[in-house]
This record gives structure tokens, sequence and C-alpha cells, in this order.
């Protein structure tokens, strides 16, 4: 950038100047590319219960976007700061010239609809962008009741508020990307848990229709939304809790309230995109999936052992777990109606050198995770969309979360095994993200071609088939509907 652009080499045009030209790399990727950081990115301001407003880029001064945005406030002390004015997103980019624009790798985190952030360490996207020579970004957004609480006739976006801050973010990197290298015609949005299923509701909403051009969801699926009647009740019960005017009450009374009973699930209240017929026309998944989705390919994917980060050794499912109580402990586990004691019976004569613990997680997983993929994979194959990967994580026996860390090159305890187990997995959503295609084939009926990764990853036709069978007699529903 030179003098007569009227700029210093630490401030960016949106819009006009690259990003590259004024960038002073921050840190040095160990893979490939040099890559500049840029945290806490302001894309967007609301008001409580409100709709969010866009926030213009304009001039920037790049040395000063060095701290995280706050988090959503939420249950737990969690992640810090944390403020209502929580609209933020990250960006890292390589330094260098592309010949061409690089494809932008959009991260949504989980933690179902009421907590998380991506200021957690794992979601660091240097790794990613020096790697695969991509633009990543990564996003904080309204959550639990400051996001989902269904309050329509006195504001009535306030069940997809959240949802709405997702959209906010994807238009300010369809406005801006350019400026950092980035396509904004190849947007790739990638979650986990909870990010996945935003992301499969994302596909079934009008206004985000072209601001998503491919999908990963990571262990996480939205088969249905609430139904409106739910979300009212659920809105009764946390308001009987709360006690107060939502729109005026502190925001620590507000999520103290989140420890209302959920009518529909029990424990604590859930909070959720809402099919109001507003902004949320029908459910993503059912009957079949939104036609608008259809044009996006999608990589789905889960691990094969999910429930192990939910019920560790010393949970109150596990500790003491042996043949005379799985079946009781489990039932629960499985978020279904089905006889229990059959299902255990059926997986000790399919597994006879299992223990009750990995019985347990075998099961609780497949009828609980796993199941919600398969109703969307297969709801896009019986539509005729080609466009569907699938992957299942064996590595390590993986549990739910374990692919965040692979995906962005940030695991803990960083292995050779896990960093040879991660650059295959960064390689194939980069490729993806590339190309619309990770390097194996589509998804089709009645084959289910799954790419297994694991230390020698392979394609699979249709794996744990018959576990899908088994549970496949019992319709699905989507906890929280």
């Amino acid at each position: 950038m030179s003098a007569a652009d009227g700029l210093s080499r630490r401030t960016v045009l949106v819009g006009g100047m690259a990003f590259y030209a004024a960038a002073t790399p921050v840190f040095a990727a160990q893979h490939k590319l040099q890559v500049r950081e840029l945290l806490g990115i302001r894309y967007g301001r609301a008001e409580r219960f409100r709709p969010p407003e866009p926030v213009p880029f304009g001039m920037v001064d790049l040395d000063s976007l060095t701290q995280f945005g706050a988090a959503c406030p939420q249950q737990g002390k969690g992640y810090q700061p944390q403020s209502e004015d929580c609209l933020f997103l990250n960006l890292w980019a390589p330094t260098t010239q592309a010949k061409r624009p690089r494809p932008v790798m959009v991260y949504i985190h989980g933690g179902a609809y009421s907590s998380g952030s991506v200021t957690d360490q794992l979601n660091d996207g240097a790794k990613l962008a020096g790697r695969g020579d991509v633009v990543v970004v990564t996003v904080n957004h309204r959550l639990n009741a400051l996001g989902y609480l269904y309050l329509p006739d006195r504001f009535p976006s306030s069940g997809n508020n959240g949802q709405l801050d997702l959209i906010c973010a994807l238009q300010w990197v369809q406005r801006n990307i350019a400026a950092f290298g980035g396509d904004p015609g190849n947007v790739t949005v990638f979650g986990q848990s909870g990010g996945g299923a935003k992301i499969a509701t994302l596909m079934a909403m009008p206004e985000a229709t072209g601001l998503l051009h491919k999908a990963i969801t990571m262990s996480g699926q939205q088969v249905t939304a609430s139904g409106p009647l739910n979300a009212q009740k659920r809105t009764d019960s946390f308001l009987a809790k709360l006690g107060a005017d939502p729109a005026t009450a502190p925001v620590e009374q507000l999520i103290a309230a989140l420890s209302a009973t959920d009518p529909i699930l029990g424990g604590g209240v859930y909070m959720g995109p809402v099919l109001d017929m507003k902004h949320l026309h029908r459910h993503p998944f059912w009957p079949d999936p939104a036609p608008q989705g259809n044009a996006v390919p999608m990589l789905l994917g889960n691990t094969v052992m999910e429930t192990r980060a939910f019920n560790g050794p010393d949970s109150r499912e596990i500790k003491g777990l042996d043949w005379s109580n799985l079946a009781e402990r489990v039932a629960p586990a499985m978020k279904i109606d089905i006889e229990p004691h059959w299902v255990v019976a059926q997986f000790r004569a399919h597994y006879p050198g299992a223990d009750p613990v990995e019985l347990f997680h075998r099961i609780a997983t497949t009828a609980r995770s796993w199941r919600g993929q398969v109703e969307e994979a297969d709801a896009r194959a019986r539509a005729g969309v080609r466009q569907t990967w699938v992957y299942q994580l064996d590595f390590e026996q993986a549990k739910h979360t374990d692919d965040i860390g692979l995906s962005f090159g940030t695991s803990p305890d960083m292995t050779p095994a896990r960093q040879a187990m991660s650059n295959t997995v960064m390689d194939a959503f980069v490729r993806f993200a590339r190309t619309g295609n990770p390097g194996w084939a589509p998804y089709s009926m009645p084959r289910r071609e799954t790419m297994v990764f694991d230390v020698a990853s392979r394609v699979v036709a249709d794996p744990r088939k018959w576990e899908r069978e088994l549970f496949a007699r019992v319709p699905y529903i989507q906890p929280g509907s």
C-alpha cells in the first residue's frame, strides 16, 4: 500500500484495499503460510429481544483488533468477559497475496443454543488458515433466553434472534471479506454440536439464502425446530421462574431463570429456534430437507462414541455400572421410547466382547446423537441430492467435541498420531470448502457411503448398519421439538 492511498500500513479500508497489503503477521503458522489474526470485530448491535442491526466496518485500525469480544451471558462461569453486547467475530487470513480469492470458512460454536463461545482456544483459526490457504472466521451470537426466548406478541423476532445474529454475521462476510483476500462467493459454514444444528436451521431460513455456499455439520443436527406451542410453554415456565419483566430485568436474573423446569423435556428449560412462521417457515429436515438447502453441498459427521463426553467414569450413569443396572441407566440417555432391556440384550448378543460401559456408550450414542445425522443424510438422498457427504470419526474412540480440535489443528496433547489425524481432517474440510467435494464418494441410498476417519481412514458402506436398523423401528423425534 503506497502513501498515495492515504492509508497507513496498519489501517484497512474494507471494500477497497486488500488486507494482505496492510498486514504484519502476528502468528507464523506451522504449515505453509503466515497468518494474521484480527479479534473482536463488531458485526452488529442489538437491543434485548430485538433483531440485530448491522454495523459498517469502514476504516479500521488493525492494531486495535487484538482482544476477543464478549461472549453471550450464560450459566456457569464459562467464558469471560460476558455481555449482552456480544455480536463480534474473529478472522484469520494468510498475509500473502493469492492468485485468486481464497475460500472462506465460517465457524459457529456449539453448546446447544444456551452456552459456548468461539473464544475457546480450540477455535483458534490460525493453523487451519495457514495449512489450508483459506480465510477463517469465528462468530459469537446471542444464546439462551437472549437469543431464543419466544415472546411473539411483544418481540416478533425473539424466538429466532440468535439465528438472525448469525445471518447478520454472514452478511458482514459478504460485504467485507474480499478486503481480507476471501471469496464472498465461496463461503463454507461449519459448526460442531449446537453449531451444526444452527447451520441445519439456517439452511431452512429464507433470509440465509445465498449467504452460505457449503455446509459442514459436526455432531450437530436439527431435523425439527421447536414448535410454537411448546416454545410458549417454555416461555411460561421461564417467566414464572423469572418473576419480572424480561425486557427490563437484570441480565443476571434472566440467566438464573434458565434453571426453570422444561415442561417438555424436564431439566433446565430448553431454548432453540422456533417454527414462528416469520423467519422459520418449516422444519429444516422434516418431512423432507428444506428445498433451499438442497442446492448447498453438505458434509455431515459424527463421532463414534459421542456420549463419552457427557458421561465420564465418575458420572452417576457410569460409576458402578454393571449388567444388572445397564438397562435402567441407559434408558433416559437414549432419548426415545423403546424397551431398554430388549435393547441391551440385542447389543450384548451383537457385541459379545463388550463390557457394560462400552455398550452404554454405543447404545446412547446411536439412539441419542447419531440418528439425527442419519435422518438428514437419508432425507437428502431420498430427495435426489447428490452433493452430500458423510464422515464418522473413530480415531481413539472419539467422543463429542473431539473433531473440533482436529479440524482446527488445536487438539490438546497433540501426539504425532493426533497431528496426522488432524491433518487428514483439516485437508478434507479445506478440500470441501475449496471444491465442494471432500475427496470420497457422495452419500447415496442404499449404500450410505461414509468416510471413517481413523489411523487408516477408509470409506465404508453403511457403517453401523445393524444399529441403524435396530433403532429405525422407533420414530425419530428431535429432542426439544
